[in-house]
């Protein structure tokens, strides 16, 4: 008996949603059955795009549910419609994947997380770069104690990004809109979660935004781990990849990612020198199920409503990563240190 497919609305047709409509493409078990989004000429162009003449084209995801059965939404609005939006989708009885951040304050955020609990829903986030392969391998790696327990994690975010649009114009824009991927990575490589962080932004001379496009974070895990980020969107040569510069310290050794595929490792071979004598260490390849960016969180999204298990960025984890984001705010903002909570 064939399985029903899975019905399924994305809301926002703005450029990042091209990436969850190839992907769910390649997926037969998911029909697309609504396009939405304020401009209704966007989501025409999507349904031409991506073959999907029979989609149901609509400015509001309210009225898709007049006309039709929905199983699931996407919700890949700007932070400031999440909210709206995913109420809209669990008060009509859908699962809902959303693009991060999961929510434009820790009370909306709250109160999406009981709304799906209420509703006995999948609610997720697509936190798509801890399904990147590379940062499998790290994870793997720092797994197996090569380098001792980890006593310090640091990360450097460094782009020119000049994206024109509502970014520009965003309050905390690198910490509310870029640095929840790296803080949700930060979470996954330590295995611990934040207890209270210090952070300093501000606006360098020369920025093409209108509010603080730079900031410096200290995190406390409470593990005892210490972890950095110092990060910029308006910093003009060198960059950084977008999954940042790491360096993670270990009792016994240092590991450096540069967020691509250069991956180094060393550990202490010999002591009672002042310098320790040090070894080269191989970080093994790691092969993982389901590890490809969008495509892989997207498809677990799927077979978890399919079996009825909870995805790895459900938001009722992922709420942890959001209170990282506005710990951070509010130390910007109040000049003291924040205590973390969710």
């Amino acid at each position: 008996m064939q399985q029903q497919k899975i019905r399924t609305a994305l809301v926002g047709c703005g450029g990042m949603s091209a990436a969850w409509l190839e992907a769910v493409g390649k997926m037969p078990e998911v029909e697309v059955v609504a396009l939405v989004d304020i401009f209704e000429e966007a989501a025409r162009k999507k349904a031409i795009d991506f073959h999907l003449p029979d989609a149901i084209i609509a400015r509001d995801l309210a009225s898709v549910f007049e006309q039709t059965e929905v199983d699931a939404v996407f919700n890949c609005t700007i932070p400031e419609a999440h909210y709206k939006v995913t109420m809209t989708a669990l008060k009509h009885g859908c699962h809902v994947l959303s693009e991060k951040p999961l929510a434009d304050s820790m009370e909306h955020a709250k109160e999406m997380l009981a709304a799906a609990q209420q509703a006995r829903k999948i609610f997720s986030v697509i936190q798509n770069r801890r399904y990147e392969p590379q940062i499998r391998r790290v994870k793997h790696f720092l797994e197996q104690k090569t380098i001792g327990d980890i006593t310090t994690v640091n990360s450097d975010f460094y782009i020119g990004a000049h994206f024109g649009g509502f970014r520009d114009h965003m309050e905390h824009v690198l910490l509310l809109d870029m640095a929840i991927h790296t803080f949700d990575a930060a979470r996954l490589l330590i295995g611990a979660d934040p207890v209270s962080v210090y952070c300093k932004e501000w606006n360098p001379r020369g920025s093409w935004y209108d509010h603080d496009a730079s900031a410096i974070a200290i995190f406390e895990m409470a593990d005892g781990t210490i972890y950095t980020y110092r990060g910029s969107w308006c910093a003009e040569g060198l960059p950084t990849t977008w999954e940042c510069d790491w360096r993670v310290i270990g009792e016994k050794g240092t590991l450096t990612w540069d967020g691509g595929k250069k991956q180094l490792a060393q550990i202490v071979k010999e002591t009672g020198s002042f310098i320790s004598a040090y070894q080269d260490v191989e970080i093994p390849a790691y092969e993982a199920t389901n590890i490809s960016g969008h495509a892989g969180l997207i498809r677990e999204f799927f077979e978890c409503i399919q079996n009825g298990t909870q995805p790895e960025t459900q938001a009722s984890d992922n709420i942890k990563s959001l209170a990282m984001v506005f710990g951070a705010i509010e130390s910007a903002e109040t000049g003291n240190a924040a205590a973390i909570s969710w």
